[in-house]
């Protein structure tokens, strides 16, 4: 006849690897439930290294800075310098947002896969691009692996030194250049 203790004991290591069963079958139930967990692959945006926008830019690599990226207070923001008059060398901060790889013809014509980072005001008068350095390496077209869309037209831009340095573009003598878009042209 069995003591009291051990029928105690028994039905505790019963409960026990009731558990224990109970456990396991939800725990594999759970990892082979497809139909609840399934990821598509696609949906999943990579994360986007809007550091390679941290700097200056110029249109060409003999003039001093005219736009500034930086990020303040967490965000991403652009600067313009200011002319001389205005007793400040950079403009006040304008926010900048992560434009999606998908709007990429919008803006420039190369292959979205060629571009690693997309970034612009939200008003889209001007928007910035890092091309890959492989690709920016082959095109004979870049030669540079920054494109900037200002207003209506694209164009590569140069990463340069940020200085302290004014710039007054009214005194440049090709400023009131205008050039039509290609296609309004035709």
């Amino acid at each position: 006849m069995m003591s009291l203790h051990s029928n105690i004991f028994y039905k505790r290591l019963t409960r026990l690897m009731i558990g224990m069963a109970a456990s396991s079958v939800l725990f594999l139930t759970a990892c082979n439930d497809t139909n609840s967990s399934k990821i598509d692959a696609g949906a999943v945006e990579p994360v986007v290294d809007l550091s390679v926008f941290e700097g200056c830019y110029t249109v060409s690599h003999d003039e001093p800075a005219q736009i500034k990226v930086s990020q303040q207070g967490g965000s991403w923001v652009m600067q313009m310098k200011e002319p001389a008059s205005a007793k400040r060398v950079w403009d006040d901060a304008e926010p900048l947002e992560v434009i999606e790889n998908s709007d990429i013809p919008t803006f420039f014509s190369i292959d979205p896969d060629n571009v690693d980072a997309v970034i612009g005001r939200p008003d889209r008068v001007l928007v910035l691009a890092h091309v890959k350095p492989v690709y920016a390496n082959i095109d004979p077209l870049l030669d540079s692996e920054y494109l900037s869309y200002i207003y209506r037209g694209a164009n590569t831009i140069y990463r340069v030194e940020c200085d302290d340095v004014n710039t007054d573009i009214l005194a440049n003598p090709h400023a009131n250049i205008v050039i039509d878009n290609v296609n309004d042209s035709i």
